[in-house]
């Protein structure tokens, strides 16, 4: 019989991690977590991925819980490693993402008595997390009995409803380094009944009757996971003429007659258009917009209702109108709104409306990014087409995730952006995470100063052949240069945007990455298709004009309908 760590409560929890469905542990190296390293990694049926950065770590596992679809575990030692994990922790909170953060730590009588490694580990990430709990080493009956009985809390916690974090901190006490006989007995897994979640045949057609033409309705999808079946249902909606459907990139939800470019349209309307093309009801799905000028116009509505559908932790209530929240998975509501819906009598052209300033938008954007220099714009234009369909398309925040929303309208396996917190502090862990947990390819597309700060991540040895990461080199903290707030301060290149030059090439050869350029339209198109069937994990940068590309894209949103013509003028 194989030995194991002798602490029972590092195998208890090992064991019960395996029957909730974790499959995957992403551990840090310590001395005071070094039985529960033991356990996990003599558990045959969990992978253990060893990362030494806890806050890379703390990332890679979430870009992996988020393709999978699956709880994923952490585990670190005592002291500041659990705070590390704290930026990722919040955006799995935000994302509704299970990391189970496990946590070794001292007993309670050597806290604070200048022992090295101690600090107050319990509720130090209870604002991201679902719930905490501090486990002791099991002694007697009752430890053990409790001990249980917190684990399966915690675990149903983490996935049920609202999915999420949560915090397991788990007492150890000298000796560390013992093993002992490995039997040990089954774990109880204590089951959870779920009652069914959907409407009555009744209150589906009450919302149906509330939404009927002539009122006008707006769905605006943010956020979220790829769903066939919701998909379908938002197509069925789009094609009533009383319904108008907004879709953001990370939405993953592709149909002809969505509004995919939102940006791109609303930055059309005229105040005409503004006054017409306001919605009755808005209905919003998924996670934080990244879109400003809906939420401004949203916002600017009078008597506007807003219905927001799925399980939210508290009440979100970002356009100030919030009248009905819906506590339902979208992919259990709408396909049931869409089967209620009754054909109606009253005329509407509410969504033609919306298709033809859609098709004006779409004409004044070709116009315009075909006259357009080389500049991040240009950039974007030419490689986000070359991306095949079947990659899993990963953006950094900042500009990326910006003009993402401008091309990104291909039906890409999923695409996903850290927009829980909306920090950029490890858009490369996540990526490297999600290429893990996906067998075809994974390209992050993300700007110099995201790379630079997280480019720790690339330390981890294995990083995924199929993984490809575009760096944007346009001198530092592009958005700094294109939000209002900073672009015309004094003090914007020195402290905000901060240029420097991004070692690429010295990167990619230091962590074993295969390395391509491109300095202009036609290095790009030529480069591309190398970069994308490299043998193994390669890296592009892009470079690009700093000013340049910040003013093209300032301008972007002020382009004028005389761009149909081609007329020539000053982009």
């Amino acid at each position: 019989m194989a030995e194991n760590t002798d602490k029972w409560i590092c195998r208890e929890l090992i064991s019960m991690l395996k029957k909730y469905g974790v499959n995957v542990i992403v551990a840090s190296p310590g001395s005071r977590n070094a039985p529960l390293l033991v356990a996990a990694a003599r558990e045959n049926a969990i992978e253990v991925i060893p990362v030494a950065d806890e806050r890379s770590a703390a990332f890679i596992a979430l870009g992996y819980a988020a393709v999978s679809d699956a709880p994923v575990a952490i585990i670190c030692t005592s002291g500041t490693a659990v705070l590390n994990y704290g930026p990722a922790v919040a955006e799995a909170f935000y994302r509704a993402l299970p990391l189970i953060v496990i946590s070794a730590d001292r007993p309670y009588e050597w806290i604070d008595q200048d022992d090295s490694q101690t600090i107050r580990q319990p509720g130090t990430l209870a604002n991201f997390t679902k719930g905490s709990y501090d486990l002791n080493e099991s002694v007697t009956d009752a430890d053990k009995w409790y001990a249980n009985r917190m684990i399966n809390d915690a675990m149903t916690l983490a996935l049920s409803g609202r999915r999420g974090p949560v915090h397991i901190n788990v007492r150890l006490d000298s000796p560390l380094g013992r093993q002992s006989d490995s039997r040990h007995p089954q774990p109880r897994k204590i089951a959870t009944l779920r009652p069914r979640e959907d409407l009555t045949v009744g209150d589906a057609r009450v919302y149906g009757r509330q939404l009927a033409s002539p009122r006008k309705v707006m769905i605006i999808a943010g956020f979220m996971t790829p769903d066939s079946r919701l998909n379908q249902a938002l197509g069925r909606l789009a094609r009533l003429p009383n319904f108008v459907v907004m879709t953001e990139t990370i939405a993953n939800m592709h149909n002809p007659a969505f509004i995919s470019r939102i940006d791109t349209t609303l930055s059309q309307m005229t105040d005409d258009d503004r006054h017409t093309l306001k919605p009755d009801v808005v209905i919003t799905l998924g996670g934080a917009l990244v879109s400003r000028h809906i939420k401004d116009y949203i916002r600017s509505i009078d008597n506007a209702e807003h219905w927001s559908v799925g399980h939210t932790h508290t009440t979100v209530d970002c356009f100030r109108h919030l009248s009905l929240r819906i506590e339902m998975r979208p992919e259990v509501f709408f396909p049931q709104l869409a089967s209620a819906m009754q054909p109606h009598q009253a005329s509407c052209d509410y969504s033609r409306r919306w298709e033809l300033l859609a098709r004006k938008a779409e004409a004044t954007h070709q116009a315009y990014v075909g006259s357009a220099p080389w500049s991040d714009m240009r950039a974007f234009s030419v490689f986000m087409p070359m991306i095949p369909r079947n990659a899993n398309l990963q953006l950094s925040n900042g500009t990326a995730v910006r003009y993402a929303q401008l091309f990104a309208t291909r039906d890409y396996h999923r695409c996903d952006c850290n927009r829980g917190v909306s920090g950029i502090d490890g858009c490369t862990s996540t990526a490297i995470g999600a290429a893990m947990a996906y067998p075809g390819i994974t390209v992050l597309v993300t700007g110099d100063m995201s790379a630079q700060y997280d480019v720790g991540a690339l330390v981890y040895a294995s990083l995924a052949p199929r993984l490809r990461i575009i760096v944007m080199r346009n001198g530092g903290g592009a958005i700094f240069r294109f939000v209002e707030s900073t672009c015309y301060l004094d003090e914007l290149e020195k402290y905000f945007a901060h240029p420097r030059q991004f070692p690429a090439r010295q990167i990619a050869e230091a962590y074993g990455l295969d390395y391509f350029e491109a300095a202009d339209e036609q290095s790009l198109r030529g480069v591309f298709r190398q970069f994308l069937s490299a043998p193994r994990a390669a890296l592009l940068a892009v470079d690009t004009p700093a000013e340049e590309s910040a003013r093209i894209l300032r301008n972007y949103f002020n382009r004028k309908s005389e761009y149909i013509n081609h007329k020539q003028t000053d982009i």
